[in-house]
């Protein structure tokens, strides 16, 4: 009996084990942006929308080149058949019945508009996927930058925290010598509050950032998450020219993709409607039953009359006004595309030389600023607001190195959302 007991206890652990390695796999996700953007790309639902969205458009393309589907009308004929009979339903039994097939015929190359048409419309869907997805890439792109400069400014901060601490100490041990003041002691304690008090902003800052990113991975908001430490590198400055990739732009844009195919769907569309002029055509074949044989076959043509002039002219003048609308509308989104792609050339150029300044020359600096004050004050040469100034500096130096590697980050998570692809 014992054992039979034991056995669904041992099933829900074993259940367990094998659980947790997928819990502790989901959960490590976010030591990079390449495993975020993984994940997103199969659990996204607003790119699987748009993909879906995309795939209902391609199955337009059959539909709209086909023939409309043919008709089938039954006529009886003299039921009563002269009033010998009472009403009767019968085909055998009538004066006669026509069986009547027809089938509508568009003038000649409409149907390879219609179907040029939902080909573009598809194509066009496609890019709006397209577009979705990098979109979202450049937000995960950007939020990952801002998590990685967060995370690196709350470890500075803890550092610079620690480091403090240790010249309270100092500062107590020369103030029980009778070398330093007592203000010495309540201004690291002054320090120290200040900076506890950036690290609650930042762990703020970061649970803000963590439901932000949770929410374009389509998880739970406070679901764990890596600490990032993993930035990409980024791509030499002859790839950043903006020649090369005002043409790369041009060509691979989703936006301007997108608005491509719709100025090339107003262009059949205009065409289309031009060859309203034209008519239609339905063909038809009767065969007529006489009591239970058919005797006869009768053939049928109709066209309509394009009569309404002042009609289609409208719909003419319409299809103009559509196709200018959707040329200017691709020549303000280049302009805007390549606006933005300018800027953000421009942000990280400077954000590299930013960084290369604070690296090869302010933090060194700072660095032996404080290293020459900290046995200044040990030995009563320096005082302690100059060691706390010398400390600060070096904080600030490294918040503008972070600061300039995540704005590098999401800048070129911006100039790869013009592109459509990564550099």
């Amino acid at each position: 009996m014992r054992r039979f007991r034991l056995a669904p206890i041992f099933a829900v652990l074993l259940t367990i084990g094998l659980g947790m390695p997928a819990l502790a796999q989901e959960s490590v996700i976010g030591a990079s942006v390449d495993s975020l953007l993984d994940f997103a790309k199969t659990r996204n639902p607003e790119y699987a929308a748009m993909q879906a969205e995309a795939e209902a458009s391609g199955q337009r393309i059959t539909p709209a080149g086909a023939l409309p589907d043919p008709r089938l009308r039954a006529e009886l004929m003299d039921i009563t058949k002269g009033g010998e009979q009472n009403p009767t339903l019968s085909p055998g039994r009538v004066g006669s019945t026509r069986y009547t097939l027809m089938q509508e015929v568009p003038w000649f190359g409409k149907r390879d508009l219609k179907r040029d048409i939902a080909e573009l419309e598809a194509e066009a869907a496609k890019g709006r996927a397209l577009g979705t997805w990098t979109e979202l890439s450049a937000r995960i792109k950007t939020a990952y930058a801002q998590f990685y400069y967060v995370h690196g400014n709350e470890r500075l901060t803890r550092e610079i925290l620690d480091l403090m601490i240790r010249l309270e100490k100092i500062a107590q041990v020369r103030y029980a010598g009778g070398l330093a003041a007592q203000q010495d002691v309540v201004r690291a304690q002054v320090e120290q509050t200040n900076l506890r008090n950036d690290l609650i902003a930042l762990e703020n800052e970061r649970r803000g950032l963590r439901a932000r990113m949770n929410a374009l991975l389509s998880r739970p908001a406070p679901a764990a998450l890596a600490e990032p430490a993993v930035l990409r590198t980024l791509p030499a400055p002859a790839k950043l020219d903006y020649a090369a990739l005002e043409d790369r732009v041009r060509a691979r844009n989703p936006l301007l993709f997108v608005e491509d195919a719709r100025i090339k769907a107003a262009e059949k569309s205009r065409e289309l409607t031009y060859k309203n002029r034209y008519p239609d055509f339905t063909f038809g074949v009767a065969p007529n039953q006489f009591q239970n044989s058919v005797k006869q076959w009768d053939l049928m043509v109709e066209i309509n009359i394009p009569l309404q002039q002042a009609t289609r002219r409208s719909q003419e003048r319409e299809s103009e006004a559509m196709l200018t609308a959707a040329r200017s509308r691709k020549e303000a989104a280049s302009n805007q595309v390549l606006s933005e792609l300018s800027e953000n050339i421009a942000s990280i150029e400077a954000a590299r030389r930013t960084e290369t300044l604070v690296t090869a020359s302010l933090l060194p600096q700072a660095e032996l600023t404080f290293q020459a004050a900290l046995p200044g004050y040990e030995t009563g040469k320096v005082d302690f607001a100059t060691l706390i100034d010398a400390l600060r500096q070096i904080r600030q130096a490294k918040q503008n190195l972070i600061k300039a590697q995540a704005e590098s980050q999401a800048r070129l998570g911006e100039i790869e959302r013009l592109l459509g692809e990564d550099l």
